[in-house]
């Protein structure tokens, strides 16, 4: 199938200098004008504060979903955060789907608490406050998403034990098979492993498509598990 989201073209300068100004994801996209997806699932890792999560809430407003998280349906604010960044890009499609759902771990409490309110039915048999946050996390993935459909999550392992990681990767690979795309920012090197998935990495000074071997958090992970001890001697000393 073709993606949903082909690119991301830049139409023009931020038109107040910010933070944004600063993310060298912006100025990667001020340079080459377009970031272009390969693949129909794409993953966004790095360090805290290279944009991961910025380029990711833009993408969905650019779409648009709601900027705390939902479906297309979804209406509502508790606090409006966002940035400017969505307002200063494209997104070039190829068709609509016909499902969808941004999901943003920092804000999934507000969306629950509009589920309820507004007694919205397909996200499993109880009231998603009533699990613990993995449980609600998880049931979302596997009762909400039907497949057909964009799906663009930010940080969806936050608060996923390892195993139900592994799981979660069972339910991206349906959810594909089924005319999906997924764009992800994570820090997950479980869900990073996924094969075929194509990888930019995000740093203070680079966004780079790389192997699942070359990221940052698979080389941290690995020498940290072959070595723990050292590493905590290195860590403490």
């Amino acid at each position: 199938m073709k993606n949903y989201i082909e690119s991301i073209q830049y139409t023009g300068s931020l038109d107040k200098p910010s933070y944004l100004s600063d993310l060298y994801v912006v100025k990667y996209l001020v340079q080459k004008k377009a970031i272009h997806f390969k693949t129909n699932i794409t993953f966004f890792t790095g360090e805290n504060g290279t944009g991961k999560s910025t380029l990711i809430e833009a993408i969905a407003l650019a779409f648009g979903f709601n900027a705390e998280g939902g479906s297309k349906n979804s209406n509502f604010s508790t606090r409006n955060t966002t940035s400017r960044l969505f307002k200063h890009i494209r997104l070039i499609k190829s068709s609509f789907p016909k499902d969808g759902f941004f999901f943003r771990s920092e804000s999934f409490y507000n969306v629950i608490s509009n589920i309820d309110d507004i007694g919205v039915s397909g996200y499993g048999k109880r009231s998603l406050h009533e699990k613990s946050h993995g449980e609600s996390f998880f049931s979302l993935f596997k009762n909400r998403f039907r497949g057909n459909g964009l799906y663009i999550l930010d940080e969806p392992e936050s608060a996923l034990s390892p195993s139900k990681q592994m799981t979660m990767l069972t339910l991206i690979n349906e959810l594909l098979k089924n005319n999906s795309q997924i764009l992800i920012a994570t820090h997950s090197p479980i869900l990073l492993s996924f094969p075929g998935a194509e990888i930019f990495e995000l740093t203070n000074s680079s966004l780079k498509k790389i192997k699942f071997e070359e990221s940052q958090i698979y080389v941290l992970y690995k020498r940290f598990l072959n070595n723990p001890k050292q590493m905590l001697k290195y860590l403490f000393d």
